[in-house]
């Protein structure tokens, strides 16, 4: 009986102690998180199409992922965008997104397929001045390239 208790005291600590270990962040989805975090993305391409904006542009489809707030914010060539995110190493999750409401007469419905892009995200990859958020298939939504300025 008491080789027992002690065997699942063994095994309850092993488990608490592992789970701990988990728990912590590793310096890979640190990297990840800086590289996606505190910086402007502007978008070039949404699913297979290039988006095409002149540089003198009001409102370019852009994005922004504060680190401080947990909140993201931007514009969908249109409206501006606000919301909530959650990443991990590779995963985003984007929530109570909402935004603003102006007419968008001439923009080829750029804000409707941007805001279903960002409808569908699951997922990011960041590789040097290249931000792509994907769905949970691996497919593209959004492709953006860091800003020359930051915010």
């Amino acid at each position: 009986m008491l080789k027992k208790l002690l065997l699942v005291a063994a095994l309850g600590s092993a488990a608490v102690f592992s789970g701990c270990e988990s728990m912590q962040t590793s310096p890979h989805i640190t990297e990840n998180l800086q590289l996606l975090q505190n910086k402007t993305w502007i978008a070039t391409q949404i699913g297979g199409t290039e988006i095409k904006t002149a540089p003198n542009a009001r409102n370019i489809p852009s994005i922004q992922f504060d680190e401080a707030s947990k909140r993201v914010s931007g514009s969908d060539g249109c409206n501006r965008i606000m919301g909530a995110y959650t990443a991990g190493n590779d995963t985003l999750q984007l929530s109570q997104l909402g935004s603003t409401r102006m007419a968008c007469p001439g923009n080829g419905n750029l804000d409707q397929a941007y805001n279903a892009a960002l409808s569908k995200v699951t997922h990011y990859q960041v590789y040097g001045k290249t931000l792509k958020l994907l769905d949970h298939n691996g497919n593209l939504l959004i492709q953006y390239e860091s800003a020359v300025h930051p915010r």
